[in-house]
């Protein structure tokens, strides 16, 4: 915690003793910032953001001084299958019990994301951590975060800005993600590749990555990419899509879904229209991020094949907030999460119990 939140205590203190009356009927507040909080969501589902009070109800400011203040910066939890664990899993490690007070901001939009990161600056956190919308527009808002004492950790994404402006780096490798399921489907040997290739949210890591891959090796290897769309992770959205290229009776014989959701939002679309799909059919269809059920499909080979995205990182950003408050030096400024790929001829039971999502 930071020194000044010590004075604050300090200085708190002296002025409560010196008052006649006592300050313990004075209630708890609402500020926003530096205090445990429930989630509460819009009902667009595109922003979801902590507000209202702490759950106990009676931690003021000098108690938080107990404890380590972080503002956590994510992608909406409903975005994806993915995203849910993600966020479960940050929510389970920085709580009250492991010595942290965590508001958490949830935006797909990376201008909302860092009007965020600008407001727990002035709240004064001891650690920002972000999962950006975009990986460009960050210089500035990290600048003023390390100007004002901020520690700044990534995670799940890479940004575009130098990295002496954060501390560390909890990240996928999106590109060998792709580059790993691109080779997978090259090794198919199809006489001929037709693809149809939904998007996630354009100028994410996740999008840039899994789409790169595919980008290059289809204009060296001459593979047609018969529809490229963003469904922004979304399954409604995916089956909309591909409806449309089977409406317009175009061919295809690939389906490259960059996460799970829009991957089973495809086969949807496959199936209301009778287009056989997984290990043998018609169609092979890839999807991203080891969801449970999607590697269910796998098994049941209706699925061909999915790239893991570890979605686990808050054990990683704990230990490394742990050694910057112990002073020490971090040993690596870039942690890459260890991730594979599954193949329905070759996947088992015991993957799908131990990397399901």
């Amino acid at each position: 915690m930071k020194v000044k939140k010590i004075l604050a205590m300090a200085i708190s203190m002296v002025m409560c003793a010196a008052m006649f009356a006592g300050c313990g009927d004075a209630g708890s507040g609402s500020d926003d910032g530096g205090k445990s909080t429930k989630s509460g969501s819009k009902d667009n589902g595109d922003v979801k953001e902590d507000g209202g009070e702490d759950e106990g109800g009676d931690t003021g400011d000098v108690d938080d001084g107990d404890y380590i203040t972080v503002g956590i910066i994510n992608n909406d939890p409903n975005e994806s299958g993915y995203r849910t664990a993600n966020d479960k899993d940050l929510k389970a490690t920085f709580c009250e019990e492991n010595g942290f007070k965590a508001d958490f901001y949830y935006s797909l939009k990376n201008d909302e994301q860092i009007t965020a990161a600008q407001k727990f600056i002035q709240d004064e956190v001891d650690y920002l951590l972000l999962s950006a919308a975009d990986t460009a527009g960050w210089d500035t808002v990290l600048q003023d975060a390390q100007d004002a004492g901020v520690r700044v950790i990534l995670f799940d994404r890479t940004i575009d800005a130098d990295e002496s402006l954060y501390e560390a780096s909890i990240v996928s490798d999106m590109a060998k993600e792709g580059q790993t399921a691109v080779d997978w489907l090259k090794g198919q040997g199809l006489s001929d590749y037709k693809i149809i290739h939904l998007q996630g949210v354009m100028g994410s890591a996740a999008q840039k990555g899994r789409s790169q891959a595919l980008t290059d090796t289809a204009a060296s290897d001459g593979w047609e990419i018969v529809e490229e769309q963003t469904a922004e992770w979304n399954a409604e959205k995916a089956q909309q899509i591909v409806q449309s290229v089977i409406d317009s009776g175009k061919d295809f014989n690939v389906i490259y879904a960059e996460n799970d959701d829009m991957a089973k939002g495809a086969v949807a679309a496959l199936d209301k229209a009778n287009i056989s799909h997984g290990v043998g059919k018609d169609v092979i269809v890839m999807g991203f991020d080891c969801n449970k059920w999607a590697l269910d499909e796998l098994l049941a080979g209706n699925w061909n094949y999915d790239g893991q995205c570890n979605p686990f990182q808050s054990s990683y950003i704990k230990d490394i907030i742990d050694k910057l408050e112990n002073d020490e030096t971090l040993s690596e400024k870039t942690i890459i999460m260890d991730e594979k790929g599954f193949d329905a001829t070759t996947i088992t039971q015991e993957d799908v119990d131990n990397y399901g999502i």
